[in-house]
């Protein structure tokens, strides 16, 4: 695609999305006195028929966990559309917008970016009933009334039982905190609670349906949504809800302009065929790829973490090397958090014929999208590989394997990881896509 074109779609996203967000976003300034009680003339919700899921994270989980957790709860929403309980049909899931993430590096840690920044929302919104942080603003707030008091709020925890033992069994108990559990939204300071209760947790995110059916409340928060699991895993609603998790446009044309500039790579020429609307996908296992080969190679958290299932620089380009000459490519796209020196290392210990390539985004990519959207540059970059290899454990690696299988890539491409050494070489769980 031209370059001038992906600038304009930038800046026309740009316009459009930062003056919707920023339109919307609560302000921080008032609504609180001194010790901490309310102002009487702050809103709250407006009577009308509509009720709200919001759900947070542990701060310290990464954005491809965060992405997976949404899914849990994108089906707990479809799940609720469906009810024959009219309490639930009502229900609709709003997206925590994306906050600063601890391996995140840029610097303004309060400012928050919707989920249209990098999804496409309208494809969301075909799977389940669910909307941007900045639209229930926008649906339920009148003009200068700033304070919203979340009704319910359950801070998950998983039973500490079931964790010793091993004896796991779905089941929850509300109970009352130990200690005042802090709220705190996603950086908005004005979102709070004055209801907030504990709750042993371990099941599917369905499961919350017991506590959403026995309420009246419009707006129920649930905490450390992570805790929550899959309703099913690896079948065709597990596979459904992925599918529908697409990128937006914006981030599309990004990548697919870096590969036909940096790696001779273009769908119609890697038999890569995906419908506009994922509704429409179907099956298929015959897409090639670009002619290169591409790697994630994590270092930085997992050098700690795992340090024993991590290869050497020197040992990575050996097996980089070895798939490069059995596939008759000489072009690696290298996706990495480790620092320059080690892809320095990289560089040096290949054969001196091997291109190596990184996607290195300009400044006003990087002040738009963050962190976040050069993430997934470099995962779809590597989902429309020839061959991929990943790490193993990795979030950002599964991720890639998911979307490889959506494209429609034979598994022995896609399923591959960095072995940590020549005698520890393990494999990764095959999840084959389901329709």
């Amino acid at each position: 695609m031209n370059e001038y074109i992906i600038v304009l779609y930038f800046f026309i996203f740009l316009i459009q999305n930062t003056v919707a967000y920023r339109e919307y976003e609560i302000d921080q300034e008032v609504c609180f006195k001194e010790e901490g009680s309310f102002h009487n003339d702050c809103s709250q919700i407006e009577n009308n028929n509509e009720r709200y899921i919001f759900y947070d994270v542990n701060p310290s989980e990464g954005f491809n966990l965060r992405r997976d957790v949404y899914r849990r709860f994108a089906v707990l929403a479809r799940h609720l559309a469906n009810s024959n309980n009219p309490k639930l049909k009502n229900f609709k899931l709003v997206l925590p917008p994306w906050s600063h993430l601890y391996h995140w590096t840029y610097s303004d840690e309060a400012e928050l970016i919707p989920w249209g920044y990098y999804f496409d929302v309208s494809s969301l919104k075909a799977f389940a009933p669910v909307i941007e942080m900045y639209e229930f603003f926008q649906e339920q707030h009148k003009p200068g009334k700033h304070l919203t008091i979340i009704d319910e709020v359950y801070v998950m925890k998983n039973w500490d039982e079931m964790m010793r033992s091993g004896n796991f069994i779905n089941k929850l108990e509300v109970l009352k905190c130990d200690q005042k559990e802090p709220i705190s939204y996603f950086y908005y300071t004005n979102v709070t609670s004055n209801n907030v209760k504990c709750m042993r947790f371990h099941g599917p995110s369905t499961l919350l349906t017991e506590i959403l059916a026995a309420s009246s409340a419009k707006t129920i928060l649930f905490a450390h949504a992570e805790v929550a699991l899959h309703p099913t895993f690896g079948d065709s609603l597990y596979w459904t809800a992925r599918r529908s998790l697409r990128y937006n446009k914006e981030m599309k044309a990004v990548a697919n302009a870096f590969r036909e500039r940096h790696l001779s790579s273009t769908n119609e020429a890697d038999n890569i065929h995906l419908a506009d609307n994922w509704q429409d996908d179907k099956p298929r296992r015959n897409a090639t790829g670009g002619p290169y080969l591409a790697v994630h190679m994590r270092r930085r958290d997992f050098f700690f973490g795992r340090p024993r299932e991590l290869p050497t620089i020197e040992f990575v380009a050996k097996q980089i090397s070895m798939n490069l000459q059995k596939l008759g490519l000489s072009v690696v796209f290298l996706a990495t958090d480790a620092p320059p020196s080690d892809v320095e290392a990289l560089k040096y210990y290949l054969p001196k014929n091997v291109i190596l390539v990184k996607f290195t985004p300009e400044t006003r990519f990087v002040e738009h999208y963050k962190d976040g959207g050069t993430a997934i540059i470099d995962q779809l970059l590597c989902a429309h590989a020839r061959y991929f290899i990943g790490t193993g454990e990795s979030t950002f690696t599964f991720r890639i394997f998911e979307e490889r299988e959506i494209l429609g890539f034979p598994q022995e491409a896609t399923f591959n990881i960095l072995c940590a050494n020549e005698n520890n070489c393990k494999k990764p769980t095959v999840w084959k896509i389901v329709y």
